[in-house]
């Protein structure tokens, strides 16, 4: 699959760089929101839509934003496109602005809308841009769904508000209940029992194509690249040094010891 291309772009944000089971970014409105399908649907979608709007515009004016200010230049952009679309959804769809609640303006700093303006749409152009955001917000939508179809079945037997799975009660045989599905710990347990079935999945995918399956140090320094929104900061900070000076220094030490032989 060629790089860059409209399929390649939704391919990767929706299975090889899912933002929600794969880099493990905007966590913040994944574990809150996904009480229901509706609300993970109704994120993801409004996340989606600022993803778009904001990698197109980013990426008309990469050529025309100093580097010492495009951080702020990127904030200003997506808080104008999250600003509209929370109007939207207070005139249109009131009950979901209301269930979302101050989620919608948080939009503003998910690290996946800012995390795809700096490695992304700040150094492509904008056919492959706006891709790469509707990639990236399916994904997120897709994961935020399952999350909240899942919570909501365990937790209530409802599926998109309709009851499943009957209840039982009154001396009736039916399905009880688990309430901390739909409580703020079943969010941990929901996205943990999805990554690891998901790891599996390629596990075995990678082992029946013959493929070497990937380390953890592997796949930590692929979301990493892809986030890229610390320039490689977390990296250093986590080993200590920058990789070009070690390996530097691993160099000059090699030809102090040849010299003095």
């Amino acid at each position: 699959m060629r790089e860059n291309t409209p399929s390649e772009r939704l391919f990767n944000g929706i299975v090889k760089e899912n933002p929600t089971f794969v880099l493990m970014l905007g966590m913040c409105p994944t574990l809150a929101v996904t009480t229901s399908a509706i609300n993970g649907i109704g994120m993801g979608l409004s996340t989606t839509v600022v993803l778009v709007l904001s990698n197109m515009l980013i990426s008309m004016l990469r050529k025309i934003i100093p580097d010492s200010v495009r951080m702020p230049a990127f904030i200003v952009v997506v808080a104008s496109f999250v600003t509209m679309v929370q109007f939207l959804l207070q005139g249109f769809v009131p009950s979901l602005y209301n269930a979302l609640g101050i989620y919608i303006p948080l939009i503003v700093v998910n690290c996946i809308i800012l995390g795809r303006a700096e490695s992304y749409a700040s150094k492509f152009p904008v056919i492959p841009s706006i891709f790469d955001g509707i990639g990236m917000g399916l994904g997120f939508t897709v994961g935020l769904t399952c999350i909240g179809i899942v919570r909501e079945l365990v937790g209530s037997g409802k599926a998109f508000g309709a009851q499943i799975i009957p209840l039982a009660g009154e001396g009736k045989v039916g399905y009880t209940p688990i309430t901390i599905f739909i409580l703020a710990p079943g969010a941990f347990l929901v996205l943990a029992c999805l990554v690891a079935l998901q790891n599996k999945i390629k596990a075995n995918v990678a082992r029946k194509k013959g493929a070497a399956v990937p380390s953890k140090a592997d796949r930590d320094e692929e979301a990493c690249a892809a986030c890229g929104m610390c320039g490689g900061q977390a990296k250093i900070f986590a080993t200590g040094s920058e990789p070009d000076k070690e390996e530097n220094i691993v160099e000059e030490k090699l030809e102090e010891s040849k010299s003095e032989e």
